[in-house]
């Protein structure tokens, strides 16, 4: 099962203040210790810190309306950090993985949340054969761009 375990931002994190300090240090050193036995466990399979939203855009579709708004947004704990991607057994491990997680925002009060994802099955009844054939095209050439790059 894939999930998707995101850091939710906090006003400091959205100000892109990254203090060196012993606490930001011993976070750095907590986490890469995490982030080792999630690897070594066959776990973790990508993760990243996110650029405050002020670097961001949005994307708004309303009917055939397109329109793009920079950031940064204003509603901080809906805003994300931070994520990793985790290949787990149910939820249940990744509820206990995470509660493993040193706290990402030393000093703050840090917030995981995890989100697993769709899969095709979960779409079985929408998907016509013209459909998945196209996702199975996309999904051996992003495997083929994977091993070319790696």
């Amino acid at each position: 099962m894939k999930v998707l375990v995101f850091v939710k931002a906090t006003p400091k994190s959205e100000k892109g203040i990254v203090t060196p300090d012993e606490k930001m240090t011993q976070m750095f050193t907590d986490m890469g210790k995490f982030n080792e036995q999630l690897v070594a466990a066959g776990i973790l399979q990508e993760a990243d810190g996110l650029k405050p939203s002020s670097f961001g855009k949005r994307i708004r579709f309303s009917g055939r309306k397109v329109s793009v708004i920079d950031g940064p947004f204003a509603e901080t704990k809906e805003l994300v950090a931070g994520y990793w991607v985790w290949n787990v057994k149910s939820m249940d491990e990744a509820v206990e993985w995470a509660k493993r997680c040193p706290n990402p925002m030393p000093g703050e009060e840090g917030v995981l949340e995890i989100r697993p994802t769709n899969t095709l099955e979960d779409f079985a009844e929408l998907l016509t054969d013209e459909h998945r054939e196209r996702f199975e095209r996309a999904r051996r050439e992003m495997e083929r761009q994977k091993k070319a790059n790696p």
